[in-house]
């Protein structure tokens, strides 16, 4: 079994992979494309920085079974905060180990041409942690657009 890394490595190798992505993927960061290839780019550098465990980008299982968390659902079309749902969740990013209890970090990603609210995002994040078990979770918006590259948000939870 591989050790866990502490927080302050976990944080290194993102720094690490944040970097990778930026330097040599620019291009998907200035034609702004879906968050999905920016997601799988990013989990490919920080497969470099986890050996011996699994990065998986939009991965829906906990064992056998889907994925669920129990939410609060939050939209910008019908905000009611007394209606708890279970749903099934795909995580933009995991690094974890593939049917074992070991869920070490997940991340969500967002671009800036993203003009949703992070709220619904920041929750799953609360959740994949206390429901799920997870020890780190990051929620990263990219700067998109004609010469806009880099990190706009940065947020651990």
């Amino acid at each position: 079994m591989v050790e866990q890394p502490t927080e302050e490595q976990v944080k290194e190798k993102i720094k690490i992979a944040i970097d990778r992505l930026l330097h040599l993927d620019a291009r998907l960061f200035e034609t702004d494309v879906n968050e999905r290839s920016i997601s799988h780019k990013f989990g490919s550098y920080l497969q470099e920085e986890f050996k011996g465990w699994n990065v998986d980008c939009e991965y829906n299982h906990d064992h056998n079974d889907p994925k669920i968390l129990h939410l609060l659902k939050i939209s910008t079309l019908d905000v009611r905060p007394d209606d708890v749902q279970a749903r099934t969740v795909y995580p933009d990013i995991i690094v974890h180990h593939r049917g074992k209890k070991d869920n070490l970090l997940v991340i969500e990603i967002k671009k800036t041409s993203n003009l949703l609210s992070n709220d619904f995002d920041l929750q799953k994040l609360e959740e994949y942690k206390r429901q799920l078990g997870y020890i780190y979770a990051l929620f990263l918006r990219f700067k998109t657009g004609d010469n806009r590259i880099g990190v706009q948000e940065m947020l651990w939870i």
